[in-house]
């Protein structure tokens, strides 16, 4: 089968490439998943670069980590899925595998594709969803009447987390570019800032949770904003954090999210019940994964960047 691998760590340019490796075996609990398209995400080009690795790949390693699909083997221990079932799936990050024709995923790992999505709009959907939705409801109580800050609110986890944020009950502010402030607002944003044009910290305060997209100035101010005892979410590393929780009295985390089937489905209720739909920018074909992976290392995407596999 075709898949983009790496065989050591590196620039994407000079170390992805699409190539044939072996179709992977079926574990007792893994669905075989014929890919028909994965999401690209920042997390693939720090991989790439070894920034997430454990030591050099020992054989090529194939990447990326979500994808949507349809099951064409199932194990001997599967009980949730059946040959032709169509699926999406965030895939164990130790093991990766979505950028390549079939991977093999644990069915804990597993949910139903939302009926109505594309594989396209389905496979930009799982990491970016899980992350939003562990990030306010596991890391902050976002609940009916929080009032919620979201950086970079156009992006992948940013617009995923302005849908679930509403129907959490919300009241979510937002930071955008001026040519994403519509977008933002048609996401259900009850306010969206410019953030070129206004400075944020200078037009909002008091909020009860900030969840951070970015890090860097856009982290550092953003404690600034929160109301005493609230508590700032970031899915980049926070410096000092010990420090600027006490200089604040606020709470402050960074995590990683976790695959997680269960909490797939959950959200792909929401898509079919119309609170909740993919925002996809742009689709490269499986042998320009390089390109789509440097297009993502850019930034500024208003959605996600995905990989077609096949038709």
């Amino acid at each position: 089968m075709k898949a983009a691998v790496i065989t050591q760590y590196g620039q994407v340019r000079d170390v992805v490439r699409v190539t044939d490796v072996p179709v992977p075996a079926v574990g007792p609990h893994d669905v075989l998943i014929e890919v028909r398209a994965a999401g690209v995400n920042p997390v693939d080009h720090l991989i790439v670069k070894g920034f997430l690795s454990a030591g050099e790949p020992t054989e090529p390693l194939v990447i990326g980590n979500e994808l949507a699909g349809v099951v064409t083997e199932v194990g001997g221990e599967v009980t949730r899925f059946a040959v032709g079932d169509e699926v999406f799936s965030r895939v164990d990050p130790r093991m990766g595998g979505a950028f390549a024709e079939y991977v093999a995923v644990d069915q804990s790992l597993v949910a139903a594709k939302p009926s109505g999505l594309t594989f396209e709009e389905a496979a930009s959907l799982p990491l970016v969803a899980l992350t939003a939705l562990q990030a306010l409801t596991e890391q902050a109580d976002v609940r009916a009447g929080t009032r919620l800050l979201i950086h970079g609110a156009a992006g992948g986890v940013g617009s995923a987390a302005v849908q679930i944020a509403k129907q959490l009950g919300a009241e979510v502010v937002a930071t955008a570019s001026a040519g994403s402030v519509e977008l933002v607002l048609e996401l259900g944003a009850d306010r969206v800032i410019d953030y070129r044009a206004e400075k944020f910290d200078e037009v909002v305060s008091d909020v009860d949770v900030v969840l951070d997209t970015i890090g860097g100035e856009t982290q550092e101010r953003s404690f600034g904003v929160l109301k005493t005892g609230g508590t700032l979410v970031s899915i980049v590393a926070i410096a000092d954090a010990e420090a600027k929780k006490a200089q604040w009295n606020v709470e402050a985390r960074s995590f990683f999210m976790r695959p997680h089937g269960e909490q797939l489905a959950r959200l792909a209720g929401l898509v079919e019940s119309g609170h909740l739909r993919p925002i996809v920018e742009t689709v490269f074909p499986l042998d320009e994964a390089p390109e789509a992976l440097q297009k993502v290392e850019r930034g500024g995407a208003r959605g996600k960047t995905v990989i077609g596999v096949r038709a």
